[in-house]
């Protein structure tokens, strides 16, 4: 999809070759604090999933994307819409680069970017959101950059390390109407 390639990478759907990649993240105990994970994901698990990650958006009620650079197929992250509400014409947004090294270098705004563009103009969506940890600076610079707006913060939301943190919900209505 031309929609989905920026000048340094592209997103593509997730592949059965995928496997290894998506067990890392999935059980990479320092993303579990963004992601709310408490538990490990068996390969089994994973397996099943990328078996029915071929599942349109509206059936699936989620998409998730591989992240690429441009010279390769092999992932460096992946970005997602997740509780997809046809009805409303809105998605929660999350992403995550996989290793330090591929991490601000603008691989993930230029990701951001191009799935904010193709929710509003192929997916027709009126907003997006994103549930940001207050201590996840990083986050909270790239959503904003974008012109996401803070709508409420969730106080003492998440523990982390034995310390209860709020947490902020951004929402972003779509700019192309």
């Amino acid at each position: 999809m031309i929609t989905l390639k920026g000048p340094n990478l592209f997103l593509r759907a997730l592949e059965p070759e995928d496997l290894e990649f998506v067990h890392a993240i999935e059980n990479d105990e320092e993303i579990w604090t963004y992601s709310n994970t408490q538990t490990p994901y068996s390969k089994f698990l994973i397996r099943q999933y990328l078996e029915n990650a071929h599942q349109d958006i509206y059936e699936a009620k989620q998409l998730r994307l591989a992240i690429c650079k441009n010279n390769t197929t092999e992932a460096i992250g992946l970005i997602d819409l997740f509780d997809f509400d046809p009805r409303n014409n809105r998605a929660g947004i999350g992403i995550v680069i996989q290793d330090s090294y591929n991490r601000k270098q603008g691989f993930g705004a230029e990701s951001l970017g191009l799935l904010i563009s193709y929710s509003f103009k192929q997916l027709h969506l009126h907003q997006l959101y994103a549930n940001i940890g207050s201590e996840n600076e990083t986050s909270l610079k790239l959503f904003t950059t974008f012109g996401f707006q803070q709508c409420g913060v969730k106080k003492d939301w998440n523990l982390i390390k034995n310390t209860y943190q709020d947490e902020a919900l951004f929402q972003l209505i779509n700019p192309f109407i």
